[in-house]
């Protein structure tokens, strides 16, 4: 895929969908950081089922923490691997509480320092509850997910065997990055989703199929 059909390949994107955003229900940069710490090998849709009856009860540091380990995991015992998760959730309130006076830091390696936090979910708080193209370094960065890999590796827009090696090459194949960053995630997440599925991608009823280099495509 050329720098052309990348830029016809984000335009139909952006068109298609103007103002995309992440699918887990938040209201607040806390929220969304519990609810990506929740994701991780779960659904959105198991997650905001959580959330929806945890966040009424408790959406802030204090409030959860002080649910402690047995009562937070009543709430989110629907979601895989919610004993390391609510183990890490809680723990990262504690820091929240005692070392960021209870706010969610706008800062990649104090957030990769909380537990059950990567760099996909920093990546993610930072673009979507704060609004970053670039890390607090001045480096641009896409938050790069198991559906992410698949799109940008089977549509030939960024081939990578990691996510690290996939990031990277996205960012350097996105042409007019102030134009295309801040949304790209989303659209190549959803795109993933919906359309380019692992199995059985819906190449006939895809947008780009025509720019697409993947070799089997289904009708």
């Amino acid at each position: 895929m050329n720098k052309e059909k990348r830029h016809e390949m984000l335009s139909r994107l952006r068109a298609n969908n103007p103002h995309p955003t992440t699918e887990l229900n938040f209201s607040s940069p806390f929220e969304l950081l519990i609810a990506v710490i929740l994701s991780a090998q779960a659904t959105d849709v198991s997650v905001n089922k959580a959330t929806d009856k945890l966040y009424p009860v408790a959406n802030t540091p204090e409030a959860i923490y002080a649910l402690g380990i047995d009562g937070l995991k009543e709430y989110i015992k629907t979601i895989g691997l919610f004993n390391s998760k609510t183990k890490n959730v809680i723990e990262t309130c504690r820091i929240l509480i005692e070392d960021h006076g209870s706010v969610v830091p706008e800062n990649r390696e104090a957030l990769e320092a909380l537990p059950g936090v990567g760099r996909k979910t920093a990546n993610v708080v930072l673009n979507t509850a704060f609004g970053w193209l670039k890390d607090n370094k001045g480096k641009y960065f896409i938050a790069v997910d198991t559906h992410i890999q698949r799109v940008a590796n089977r549509t030939g827009y960024a081939k990578g065997k990691t996510v690290e090696e996939t990031e990277r090459n996205i960012i350097k194949n996105t042409p007019n990055k102030t134009e295309f960053m801040y949304d790209l995630h989303h659209w190549l997440i959803l795109h993933g989703r919906y359309t380019c599925i692992a199995r059985n991608p819906r190449c006939g009823s895809c947008i780009i199929e025509d720019l697409c280099d993947y070799k089997d495509k289904t009708e």
